[in-house]
């Protein structure tokens, strides 16, 4: 692990309707069985204020346009309230963290898809989260078709709005694509879960590798 603690960081990770929430519960339900405590968590989010902050940046449509630097900037003002209050606490008490989404997803959104400077986003890394990184990430991979499509459909079917991001055009989404597999290919931490697949094979292949983290 980069940082000592006691715990697991494990994100969770991919483009619209890759079935991030589905897979980050099974994967919580089976640590319990295995006696682990388990925190399931969220980016932007996972506190009060945090909270606060995903709604302006997600679900408001400001008739106003939102600069890409404030998007970067409210994203890691979310992210250092979440690390404070909720995922360096649960660490040092030996809990496992499950987030959906995290610096990884700022890095292939704000700067493949927005093309904001990665320099940038580097230092407000290191100012933010400092060494801290996750122990395991779960990229879940499908289509961008097969993906926006389950994204839409689900917020028909709960009654909601898509959100600023699944407004975008086709071209975006293919740069943040880009980015995750950029991403993936340079560090270890990733698990690279072929998400179009049947959920009884995505979620066998994600148990997979927490048996390993369970055992190392």
């Amino acid at each position: 692990m980069s940082q000592t603690h006691s715990g697991r960081f494990i994100t969770f990770e991919g483009g619209e309707g890759v079935g991030k929430s589905t897979n980050i519960e099974f994967a919580a339900h089976w640590l319990r069985e295995q006696g682990q405590t388990v925190l399931i968590t969220r980016e932007p989010g996972g506190t009060v204020i945090a909270e606060t902050i995903r709604n302006q940046l997600l679900k408001a449509h400001h008739a106003e346009v939102m600069d890409d630097m404030t998007e970067l900037l409210l994203v890691f003002a979310a992210r250092a309230q979440h690390l404070n209050a909720v995922i360096r606490p649960a660490l040092a008490r030996g809990e496992w963290v499950l987030c959906d989404r995290f610096t990884d997803s700022t890095i292939a959104y704000q700067g493949y898809g927005r093309g904001l400077p990665l320099a940038h986003i580097e230092q407000l890394k290191q100012l933010v989260q400092g060494n801290l990184e996750p122990d395991c990430t779960f990229l879940l991979e499908a289509p961008l078709a097969l993906g926006m499509a389950r994204a839409r459909g689900r917020a028909d079917a709960a009654g909601d709005e898509i959100d600023r991001f699944e407004t975008e055009q086709i071209a975006f989404f293919e740069r943040v694509q880009q980015g995750f597999q950029q991403l993936a290919s340079a560090s270890t931490r990733f698990r690279r879960i072929d998400a179009s697949q049947a959920l009884a094979g995505v979620q066998h292949d994600i148990e997979c590798t927490l048996k390993e983290l369970l055992a190392s």
